[in-house]
């Protein structure tokens, strides 16, 4: 990790250097390859001073000129300036070309016999190719920066938006189970004060869960399913006989992360809308594992005076999960809702990729 992050911390600065020393080896070196011509050292002099030239005016460009003016929409003072800055570039290297005489100069190297005549101004046109060259990619370099500096912040602002969007989903379903557990060991204390006991015990364990072990953003679905087995054995506790609840854990378990409190509501739904005091009625949980598939089935009897749909008169917990599944696993999961299934029940399947 370490070496990672050194390499990427040097990776723009080698870069540089790796630019500049090709541009100093067409500048310096590449002209006497292939060649048994000498010449004059002043003109070696006047290539150093292009060089430092051409370096001064990289940076002075993307480091200035782009970011205080391109960049903030003054696209004339930028254009303005750019061409202030090749025109002295140009009248600096005329001024080193005459006052070192090196059209002459030059001209004898290629000409000792002294015939033709030296070209007073034909540095002009390789030299501004140079230049352009240099502003071209000085320029592109900016606004690259500028963009991969934009994209990281919208990712950062986004993780961020996200992560924050999660915390306040998680923080609705928490106190959402946990009040209404409280309601139901109420209940209990007026029966049955060693049940009750047994229910404070359970949901200790259950909360212990839900405010140390998922802090981490996952947990084991071994754990995540011992804490909906807790549920529904602190459910079961104040249902009558004629309520039947049967859970089909997987096997053999095939231990993965999976988001906390993200199977919860499913079976809260069940037990809210499937539950009657007068008629018969049924809850069948059924989870299981296909290789890296987690399929969860829950099917609940249906009750006319009882509303079954997920997005209304549920509370809160079910519409968060639907918020949640979106944020966590995206395209990575299916949610099926069958309201009414042919033997009268509530049916509810989720397909979840825990790849």
């Amino acid at each position: 990790m370490a070496a990672t992050l050194f390499s990427r911390r040097y990776v723009p600065l080698l870069s540089h250097v790796l630019g500049w020393g090709l541009l100093g080896y067409l500048l310096f070196f590449s002209q006497s390859f292939g060649s048994e011509i000498r010449l004059p050292d002043l003109f070696w002099v006047r290539q150093g001073i292009f060089f430092c030239l051409m370096v001064g005016m990289f940076y002075l460009n993307s480091q200035v000129l782009v970011p205080r003016l391109l960049l903030q929409d003054q696209p004339s003072r930028y254009t303005m300036t750019l061409m202030g800055v090749i025109i002295g570039i140009l009248l600096i290297l005329w001024a080193v070309e005459s006052w070192f005489n090196l059209p002459i100069l030059v001209h004898r190297a290629f000409h000792p016999d002294g015939k033709g005549h030296p070209k007073t101004y034909g540095w002009i046109q390789p030299n501004m190719f140079t230049i352009l060259l240099m502003l071209g990619m000085s320029t592109s370099l900016s606004l690259l920066q500028k963009w991969q500096a934009d994209a990281n912040l919208r990712l950062a602002l986004e993780q961020a938006k996200t992560t924050s969007e999660l915390s306040f989903l998680k923080a609705q379903i928490n106190p959402h189970f946990f009040f209404n557990t409280l309601n139901n060991i109420y209940a209990l204390t007026l029966l049955d004060v060693e049940t009750a006991r047994e229910a404070l015990h359970r949901l200790s364990r259950m909360m212990r869960y839900v405010l140390y072990d998922t802090q981490t953003g996952t947990t084991l679905l071994s754990k995540e399913l011992a804490f909906v087995s807790d549920y529904i054995q602190l459910m079961q506790l104040r249902l009558t006989d004629k309520v039947t609840v049967t859970l089909t854990p997987p096997s053999p378990l095939n231990d993965r992360p999976i988001a906390p409190m993200l199977l919860l509501p499913f079976v809260e739904n069940a037990f809210k809308h499937g539950v009657s005091a007068l008629h018969s009625s049924q809850i069948h949980i059924a989870i299981q594992q296909q290789q890296n598939q987690l399929l969860l089935d829950v099917r609940n009897t249906l009750f006319l005076d009882k509303s079954p749909s997920l997005e209304t008169g549920n509370g809160i917990g079910l519409t968060n999960t639907r918020r949640r599944l979106d944020l966590l696993y995206p395209g990575r999961y299916a949610l099926q809702i069958n309201e009414q299934t042919p033997s009268g029940e509530y049916q509810v399947q989720l397909t979840l990729d825990l790849s």
